[in-house]
């Protein structure tokens, strides 16, 4: 007495289909997300692996010995079953390489900490214990005349003045002293800068800072770095000196 069973290969290739859409759509998350979704679409496609070894074996055990199945058809089924391993490799595998990724950024951002360091930015540190002056780098691309504002982590004006800028990059040094010749604490200041060329015509001034690097957050697919008291991106940083 047969017993009738579905096609092994037809429902692997549904099962297939829905476990494909069901990743495909984490392609754009983060990182993290991917590898969970890659994670549970692994375990679905290894389930659906064992459903088709069962239906597979179920099927060779009752087809009818007086009309076997079809040679084509076997084969086609034994593709799909290969099909289907080789998905679930490259899911563990796609894992590993993410996995390795992460640790690898990791790694390199850990090696920055105590690193000095040049990014794109407009805060810079004064210590009057150290005689370190709040230092920036301004670049523009056209010679103009600008007007420089420092202020502190409160908002204050600590000093305000002009100065001359030469087409390229040059350096702005505050010594600490205001205006009305006050000294400022230590702390973390702000550069603002407005700028205007010989026709009065507004021009844009880049500012960068020079840094230590005192801290990572690896908890951030960003790799954020710590430098002036403030976040940065590691894409952020142009210059690296040990």
């Amino acid at each position: 007495m047969s017993t009738t069973v579905s096609n092994p290969a037809t429902m692997l290739s549904q099962l297939v289909s829905t476990s494909s859409s069901g990743s495909s759509s984490s392609s754009s998350s983060s990182a993290s997300a991917a590898q969970a979704a890659g994670t549970s679409s692994s375990q679905q496609l290894a389930g659906n692996f064992d459903t088709f070894l069962h239906l597979l074996t179920t099927q060779l055990q009752n087809q009818n010995p007086l009309d076997p199945l079809d040679t084509n058809q076997f084969t086609e089924q034994l593709v799909e079953f290969a099909s289907v391993e080789q998905q679930i490799n490259m899911n563990t595998n796609l894992q590993s390489l993410i996995s390795m990724q992460q640790t690898s950024e990791a790694t390199s951002a850990l090696q920055l900490v105590g690193s000095t360091v040049t990014v794109g930015g407009n805060s810079a540190t004064l210590s009057n214990a150290t005689s370190t002056a709040a230092t920036w780098s301004l670049t523009t691309t056209t010679p103009a005349t600008a007007t420089v504002t420092v202020t502190s982590s409160t908002g204050a004006t600590a000093y305000s003045g002009t100065l001359s800028l030469n087409a390229g990059t040059q350096s702005f040094t505050w010594n600490g002293q205001g205006n009305n010749g006050q000294t400022w604490p230590d702390g973390t200041y702000t550069l603002s800068v407005k700028a205007t060329g010989a026709n009065g015509q507004a021009v844009t001034v880049s500012t960068q800072v020079q840094g230590v690097v005192s801290g990572v957050n690896l908890a951030s697919n960003l790799r954020t770095l710590t430098v002036n008291g403030q976040n940065l991106q590691i894409s952020q940083v142009t210059a690296i000196s040990h």
